[in-house]
């Protein structure tokens, strides 16, 4: 199957009666049921350990963002010392996923998922303990690299559980939502940790998701790639290279834009060397055997808009939560246990919507979805443009950041699809590679990006309202083009 050729069945097919029981023959280990609808199944349980792994890796990013204070106080931080705490996870996540998908294609998915978890694991573990700023900022790291390991790896993992293409459509349509799910719970959760205990316990949640995982995964997940018969890819190890430098050092500069002017050398230097190292990447990669990012990979039309689409959904989600607390806690004084509280709601509408999208993808396909869920991100962020320095938060705040979440949601299960149908067995470690790539790289580059339009303006207030109004005309945009692009696609 040609990985780059244009998708021609969008829509998932919906089961039908004749579809047997878990066990019965309909699939290897009954894969060709929707995840979920039988979690009792041996898929079922398999899907459910994967997707808590996935959302964990997630929420380990939000982990210490809202105790960051309280750590800086502890340890007697300065801003660029906390900026580095606070990134030191994301740079190497996300620098290293596409190696990581590259390792879980050529020497399978459960080998790298275990390896990945044990680093993850025994890193988080460290991390309860860390003694000073240096150690802490190394437990960190050594997550991050875990969790690049860890998530393309259990996206191979779980095509070779769900071998048909129909399935595993359906398992993906609800995969997308779970990371962004694994991102507000970790922002409840750590508010509420913070309040009561000490910022270290945040570290007991991945330790016990990552202890759990281990002790099931023999029981649960295939030991044998999907795609046995596909010759093992080359490691590209000069692309590996220059891709994780490429992508963490860019991804740095832009954490810095948050704290120095985009004229700052701050900024400008590591920009500047990300962009270089990854011209060079795709310099290389042309002339490789097996390049880690294949040529046209990421360029088929349907792909493109699933990916632009999971790196909007993040930004967007990322851009909600961090304005919000910063407007709750600096212009109403709210506690950080209040302003905790204050997501309840966004949670509740991404965990809904996330129930109605897998279903939205298989009646209306993956495509409609997506770009509804554009449209009504679009929605949410104009709303949310009427913020001011006395809006009510149920009235003022509140309906934009629910409906902006349900869109999210609808984004994230459409565009999972669109990213993943017709890539091939034996490449979807590199398919998970690149959506979690996209994924982490949308609250990095999307919030720089809408954090400057609102630097445009004096009043902070007034900024964020710039910030969002900018969000609302990107996600309509890519509607549009998103529309553009089924639309040319379902021409025969």
């Amino acid at each position: 199957m040609d990985p780059t050729k244009p998708l021609t069945e969008p829509t998932l097919p919906p089961r039908t009666p004749e579809a047997g029981p878990v066990g019965s023959g309909d699939g290897p280990g009954g894969e060709n049921r929707a995840p979920g609808k039988d979690t009792g199944s041996p898929a079922g349980l398999a899907f459910a350990m994967l997707a808590v792994v996935q959302a964990t890796l997630i929420f380990t990013i939000t982990l210490i963002a809202v105790p960051l204070p309280a750590i800086g106080r502890e340890f007697g931080l300065s801003a660029a010392d906390l900026v580095l705490v606070n990134a030191a996870y994301g740079l190497p996540y996300s620098g290293l996923l596409l190696f990581g998908g590259r390792l879980a294609d050529r020497y399978g998915g459960r080998p790298m998922f275990v390896l990945g978890l044990v680093l993850f694991g025994l890193a988080s573990a460290a991390g309860a303990w860390a003694p000073s700023f240096e150690a802490l900022v190394a437990v960190r790291f050594s997550q991050g690299l875990g969790a690049a390991l860890t998530a393309p790896a259990a996206l191979a993992v779980l095509r070779a559980v769900f071998r048909e293409p129909a399935a595993f459509g359906r398992a993906m349509a609800s995969w997308g939502g779970v990371s962004v799910l694994g991102a507000a719970v970790g922002t409840l959760t750590s508010g509420a940790v913070t309040t009561w205990v000490s910022w270290r316990w945040m570290f007991a949640v991945p330790v016990l998701v990552a202890a759990i995982a281990l002790l099931l995964t023999r029981r649960l997940l295939p030991a044998d790639p999907a795609d046995a018969s596909a010759a093992p890819p080359g490691l590209d190890p000069a692309g590996a290279l220059l891709a994780t430098l490429g992508i963490s050092i860019g991804s740095y500069g832009l954490i810095l834009s948050g704290d120095h002017p985009w004229s700052s050398p701050h900024v400008l230097v590591p920009l500047a060397i990300g962009a270089v190292l990854l011209v060079l990447f795709l310099m290389v990669e042309r002339g490789v055997r097996d390049p880690l990012l294949p040529p046209g990979f990421t360029m088929e039309p349907r792909r493109l808009v699933g990916l632009v689409g999971i790196l909007l959904a993040a930004a967007g989600t990322g851009l909600v939560t961090f304005l919000l607390s910063l407007y709750l806690q600096q212009q109403q004084d709210w506690s950080t246990l209040a302003t905790t509280g204050a997501f309840v709601p966004f949670t509740l509408a991404l965990i809904v919507a996330n129930q109605l999208a897998g279903r939205a993808v298989g009646r209306y396909g993956a495509g409609v979805v997506t770009i509804a869920g554009l449209v009504a991100g679009a929605a949410g962020l104009a709303l949310l443009t009427g913020i001011g320095p006395d809006s009510s938060f149920a009235l003022g705040l509140m309906p934009g950041a629910v409906l902006l979440a349900a869109g999210t949601s609808f984004i994230f299960s459409g565009s999972a699809v669109l990213t993943t149908t017709n890539v091939p067995a034996h490449q979807a470690g590199l398919a998970g590679g690149v959506m979690n790539t996209a994924m982490e790289l949308g609250p990095t580059v999307g919030l720089a990006a809408l954090m400057a339009v609102a630097a445009t303006q004096a009043d902070v207030v007034v900024g964020y309202a710039w910030a969002f109004g900018a969000g609302a005309v990107v996600y309509l945009a890519a509607a549009l083009a998103a529309t553009a692009v089924v639309r040319r696609q379902d021409t025969p």
